[in-house]
């Protein structure tokens, strides 16, 4: 159990405010690293709660009342402050950076005396500030938020955002006589100009759609106003005779299971003998504004019908992924309630159902306040929509380390180009909410009701989990902050003990895409028999495999799909005629 809670402890807030944030590109500026912040940090549910500039703000109040209720704390910790920066200007400190932090990673942090100076007096002003706030006598909730705030400002002054803080960035004015700014002030303007003042992320240029990204082959067998819905050709002489049907998320589109081939889930489920189908949402405008749970459960339903008349199947397999696996499990609900056995199997993939207990293990449930739901949703319901922009800058500057300052660094500082990379390409194809769908989410936030029986209906049909009668197969990763893998082991409880539990050594979008061949790759897989967690993962050492998880599926998967049948010779059917190749045209809408 001890590299689950390190590795968790490293990357996860926990309510009492650990550290945001820490991790930033190192001074080399090493793209790897940036693509390594950037794609665990991708948009999917957390965003949606649709926290206010003022309400980050409110921080920083949290951090003043430390202050003004504390004097005597006050006092002793700046005078402590103080001897500590005077032993830095001496030279006499022996305070060194965390080794995971690789803002200061360059060996001019060390060797250099005025850099190392820089260096140490940062690293004690966070210190210090850390300790100020465990010593007050704010409430957790307030420690936290004190916490992040402190954050914010510490890593915004961070000596290494810094033109001639930053050791890389001095060594490249002497190695190309200022040239290279040149290239970093037009990335800065284009930014201001072009990106809502925040860094840009991504190249996206290299990018095609159906060219080199989402490339699995198949047809867009079904087309309504809500989505399309993908046929993927066989790729097997025999497939079971049982289809899964994915529910990807809202925002972003449904090619992160199909980047390039080496890593598409969609190509290793075809693979694997599986008739495959996946929803892909339409980006939706003004006036599908009305568009909520309701109409996408319905939709849900409409792909489901589909998909068992082409492979003449009763009943289908389904797969949701994170906030599709929030509308898959009031569909699941909605079908319990009409006594209508149409799904058998089911995967969740980084999916946390009780969002209770997400929030209590995530950053943002340090802004979950009645008040900034009520002004959520009042927002969206005037405007209509919530843009894909929107929640990318806000959650930007709840990362503010791996998602800003990285790039600031790199493309201005350093005048490179951010780097081409197909998880980040992705991550910025954003799409837009409907401001119904976004007040029902929220809506989920304050009731519940996955793990509170009947507190949502959808048609007037009260939802209870507890009535779905599914097998079901749960992913988590370690090291995911955006749905805490002991919140998505809760997901695994409610479908009762006989439900499996995967845990993966990675992140939110990595523990999805994992495919075989990662060195340092293993997992936990158990089921979830017992109720807490913890406990869980400590008997689950027992069943640690190395590798992916993906050919643990496979076998999961087959298990389940009924028996081989010979393959189709082409997607769709006499009722349902082929569209157009994937991944379509819905994919392709602004």
């Amino acid at each position: 159990m001890t590299s689950v809670r390190e590795a968790s402890r490293k990357r996860t807030t926990g309510s009492a405010g650990a550290r945001i944030g820490r991790r930033a590109v190192d001074a080399g500026g090493q793209l790897a690293n940036l693509v390594l912040d950037a794609a665990e940090n991708t948009l999917t549910f957390n965003p949606l709660i649709g926290i206010r500039g003022k309400d980050v703000l409110t921080a920083g109040g949290s951090l003043l009342e430390a202050t003004v209720t504390s004097p005597p704390a006050t006092t002793k910790h700046i005078g402590a402050y103080l001897r500590k920066l005077q032993k830095v200007a001496r030279g006499a400190s022996d305070v060194m950076p965390d080794p995971r932090d690789r803002r200061f990673a360059d060996p001019a942090w060390q060797s250099n005396f005025l850099y190392r100076r820089l260096m140490q007096a940062h690293r004690v002003t966070e210190q210090t500030l850390c300790d100020f706030i465990e010593d007050s006598s704010l409430t957790a909730r307030d420690k936290g938020r004190a916490h992040f705030f402190a954050s914010l400002v510490t890593d915004a002054f961070a000596p290494s955002n810094w033109l001639l803080g930053n050791p890389a960035a001095a060594r490249k004015i002497i190695d190309t006589g200022g040239a290279h700014l040149i290239a970093g002030l037009k990335h800065l303007v284009h930014d201001l100009l072009h990106n809502q003042m925040l860094p840009q992320q991504v190249d996206t240029m290299p990018f095609k759609l159906g060219e080199n990204v989402a490339t699995t082959p198949g047809q867009v067998v079904h087309r309504s106003e809500m989505f399309e819905l993908i046929q993927y050709a066989a790729s097997t002489a025999r497939v079971h005779v049982r289809p899964l049907v994915m529910s990807p998320p809202r925002v972003n589109k449904f090619y992160a299971i199909d980047l390039a081939p080496e890593k598409s889930l969609a190509r290793w489920a075809v693979d694997s003998g599986v008739q495959l189908f996946v929803v892909s949402w339409r980006n939706p405008t003004l006036e599908h504004s009305h568009w909520g749970v309701e109409q996408y459960v319905q939709a849900l339903d409409e792909a489901v019908d589909a998909a068992r008349a082409i492979t003449r199947s009763p009943d289908v397999n389904m797969w949701g992924t994170c906030s599709g696996g929030m509308t898959l499990a009031a569909y699941l609900g909605w079908l319990a309630a009409k006594n209508e056995p149409k799904v058998v199997n089911t995967t969740w993939a980084v999916c946390a159902l009780d969002t209770e207990a997400a929030l209590n293990d995530s950053t943002l449930g340090l802004f979950n306040t009645p008040q900034a739901i009520r002004a959520a949703k009042a927002r969206s319901r005037r405007r209509g929509l919530v843009s894909g922009e929107e929640m990318a800058r806000m959650f930007a500057w709840l990362r503010p380390n791996d998602l800003i300052w990285n790039y600031w660094v790199n493309n201005y500082l350093l005048g490179n180009k951010p780097p081409a990379f197909d998880i980040l390409f992705w991550n910025s194809d954003t799409t837009r909410l409907p401001g119904q769908f976004h007040c029902d989410l929220l809506e989920l936030l304050e009731t519940n009701p996955y793990a509170n029986a009947g507190c949502m209906k959808v048609g007037g049909l009260p939802i209870d989990l507890g009535r779905v009668k599914a097998g079901a197969y749960v992913i988590g990763g370690v090291t995911d902050h955006i749905t805490p893998w002991r919140a998505c082991y809760g997901t695994a409880r409610l479908f009762g003990p006989e439900a499996t539990f995967v845990l993966a050594n990675a992140g939110h979008l990595q523990s999805l895409i994992n495919p075989p061949g990662a060195p340092k790759a293993y997992f936990l897989a158990a089921s979830a028999s017992v109720e807490d967690a913890d406990d869980w993962a400590r008997r689950a050492q027992a069943h640690r495999t190395a590798g992916s998880w993906w050919p643990h599926w496979r076998n999961w998967i087959r298990q389940r799909s009924g028996e081989l049948v010979d393959a189709p010779a082409r997607p769709g059917s006499r009722s349902y005629r082929p569209l157009c190749p994937a991944p379509g045209e819905y994919v392709h809408m602004k």
